[in-house]
């Protein structure tokens, strides 16, 4: 796969640098970023600290954002590209918005939204395509990271 700048890896890139803001912020490292055509509507990270929000998760923010920018609650024609794979809080306002497309890094084996039952029957939009494991070793690495340090 050739790397460019319109690339998913540049794109899942730009979401790792997010969540690297995040960690350095003391939030938990997660960062996203929504992509619509080729420019860029939304770049954020989990905000839950800063802002004493427990629904302020990078992409309930980016997907905030990019309506926002585009003046529109649909984002049809968008990729969110996350570091780590959506909670069901997340993959709900992903599928409301009806995303068209979903890209996340790492798996979330305890909180991910492909691990509740309630995913079967389709918690995404239908016309979201789901894309997985792109850069996945460096977001689950950074995660693992910071609840490493956290404890100790």
């Amino acid at each position: 796969m050739e790397f460019t700048v319109f690339s998913d890896e540049h794109y899942m890139n730009l979401a790792y640098k997010e969540a690297l803001k995040a960690r350095d912020q003391g939030e938990i490292p997660v960062g996203a970023v929504v992509v619509c055509g080729r420019t860029i509507v939304a770049k954020t990270f989990n905000q839950t600290e800063k802002l004493q929000d427990v629904t302020a998760h990078a992409e309930i923010l980016a997907v905030t954002a990019a309506a926002n920018y585009l003046g529109a609650k649909y984002l049809t024609e968008c990729t969110l590209y996350v570091t780590l794979e959506p909670c069901p809080m997340c993959a709900g306002a992903i599928s409301w918005s009806q995303l068209n497309r979903l890209v996340y890094a790492a798996s979330d084996p305890s909180k991910g939204f492909s691990n509740y039952q309630f995913q079967q029957q389709g918690l995404l939009h239908p016309k979201t395509e789901v894309v997985s494991g792109l850069l996945a070793d460096s977001c689950k690495n950074l995660i693992e990271d910071f609840f490493r340090e956290l404890r100790n």
